[in-house]
């Protein structure tokens, strides 16, 4: 079992190490060479979870500094799909999941066009089109990332297994409570209520 410092950790040490939060890929871009802690004999890189837990409290910090119903939440991908909804429910953000719309952001004449403040993407290779389009608007995106990302349009990323299902469902629920503490929703060291399993995609 990986060992990695533990003073700052958002949750127990064992708890991130069984779901894999700190598991990459095989694949280590120049990007995301900062953020890995080492390779495994099998190839696998991983990542840093200190830095990952710095970067949760970061972008906690900068989320609860705007209007909530104007933050768009998104994934593409199906194990995202629950965490993201979770979030958007206990925060008051806006969920977008599933294909993502050309146009969304930059087309005012479509339907279901929307102006965003800021962008939270589950993958920044996987939802590539969304990091484009808030890229055009102006609008910072912070995304998930594992170690096969690029950072191409990415304002502030959190180095994380972003594609397996506990490790998501680990991710927005940490952002989802640091960021009640920020808005003085939830105390500092208070309990949060609601589970990890409740944000997680059922097979």
């Amino acid at each position: 079992m990986e060992s990695q410092g533990s003073e700052d950790l958002l949750l127990p040490q064992e708890i991130l190490l069984s779901a894999g939060v700190h598991i990459g890929t095989q694949v280590k871009t120049k990007d995301m060479k900062p953020f890995i802690y080492k390779v495994r004999p099998d190839g696998l890189f991983v990542l840093d979870m200190e830095k990952m837990n710095e970067r949760i409290k970061v972008a906690a910090k900068f989320l609860a500094r705007f209007e909530m119903s104007r933050v768009v939440v998104t994934s593409s991908k199906r194990y995202g799909r629950t965490p993201v909804e979770k979030f958007c429910e206990l925060t008051g953000t806006k969920s977008m999941v599933g294909r993502f719309t050309s146009g969304t952001f930059t087309n005012p004449i479509y339907s279901k066009y929307f102006e965003p403040v800021v962008v939270v993407v589950t993958d920044a290779l996987a939802d590539d089109q969304i990091v484009k389009e808030a890229a055009l608007i102006g609008v910072p995106v912070i995304a998930f990332c594992s170690t096969d990302n690029s950072l191409s349009n990415v304002d502030l990323i959190i180095p994380m297994n972003n594609k397996g299902r506990r490790s998501l469902a680990i991710a927005y629920w940490l952002l989802c409570r640091e960021v009640k503490r920020e808005l003085n929703e939830l105390p500092a060291d208070g309990d949060f209520k609601v589970s990890i399993d409740d944000f997680e995609t059922l097979v």
